[in-house]
């Protein structure tokens, strides 16, 4: 047809020549549209079948993060339209920087968290070079109300994370072992995050009641695992979820942070998986793995239903 027009100069065939090429596009368009609408529909699937496992929310009660914070939620329409973080061959790789004295049993807890922050993102995570307490400047401490060392969290992210460029980082999380405070009018946080910054700090004071031992482990590596992948999953764009039981709830308490679920619900596993582009099945079936090998029994048949559900 590109022939017919270029060498016959009476008009119909050049007509007929345009009308042809529009048909061709529609026709790729439409190409392209049903593409994506099959490649959607393999994956709708998934998340139908998970979403009979989500449970909504009930009306908050005093003291609960929802009754204390009025938030708006966010879709997965509202995430896809959001600026959000996506690996990159020169950003894929998520880092956990331990700042402060930690003990064997502590040691081996951070270990097994950047197992799981691996299997749980589906990235590359490595703990990157320790740090001392000592960097930590008396300006940026305090004495608690309960006669405890606090460490500002904002100075942790904006004059020790910020600073960290290690190879290929796509996130970075720090971790210490002294309480946290993100200002003068707050009594303690769990911990902190720079969205914009991809870097945020979590502190295992609060979550190990007082001492961290064999008898109380598996409960604070449940803890420490629910903390450390809702901070992360804020710097890979998702907001608070206020729908469904799901690991990204805002919580007030360590009451509240062992009532939540460890799991994503079925909508935050969308937007999650709509940046990384994991296997969802092989990510459950790890998960489950990881669970089953650290005797966390209660997590390990959520991810049991979930699998059971696709």
């Amino acid at each position: 047809m590109i022939s017919s027009r270029a060498f016959t100069k009476n008009n119909s065939p050049i007509t007929a020549s345009v009308l042809s090429i529009s048909f061709m596009r529609k026709l790729f368009l439409l190409g392209i549209v049903l593409f994506y609408s099959c490649n959607s529909s393999k994956e709708n699937p998934y998340f139908e079948g998970v979403k009979a496992n989500d449970v909504a929310l009930s009306t908050p009660a005093p003291g609960e993060w929802l009754y204390d914070h009025e938030e708006k939620g966010q879709d997965f329409e509202q995430f896809l339209k959001s600026k959000h973080i996506i690996p990159t061959k020169e950003a894929n790789i998520i880092y956990i920087k331990p700042i402060g004295n930690f003990t064997a049993l502590q040691n081996k807890q951070i270990e097994l968290v950047r197992e799981y922050l691996q299997i749980f993102f589906q990235l590359e995570t490595k703990i990157s070079e320790k740090a001392s307490n000592d960097i930590i400047p008396d300006h940026a401490r305090r004495i608690g109300k309960e006669n405890q060392e606090q460490f500002l969290a904002g100075f942790i992210l904006d004059s020790i994370l910020k600073k960290e460029k290690p190879l290929n980082r796509i996130a970075l999380m720090g971790l210490t072992e002294v309480d946290l405070y993100p200002s003068s009018q707050w009594n303690f946080v769990f911990g902190l995050a720079s969205y914009t910054q991809k870097i945020g700090v979590s502190s295992i004071y609060r979550l190990q009641d007082e001492n961290l031992t064999e008898a109380n482990f598996n409960l604070c590596l449940t803890r420490l695992s629910k903390v450390c992948s809702h901070e992360i999953g804020h710097m890979f764009g998702m907001h608070h979820c206020i729908t469904a039981n799901c690991v990204m709830n805002g919580t007030n308490s360590l009451e509240e942070t062992d009532q939540s679920t460890i799991r994503l619900c079925s909508v935050c596993q969308r937007k999650l998986n709509s940046s990384i582009k994991y296997d969802n099945e092989k990510r459950l079936k790890e998960l489950a793995a990881f669970f089953r090998r650290n005797n966390l029994m209660r997590e390990l048949q959520l991810m049991k239903k979930d699998l059971a559900s696709i």
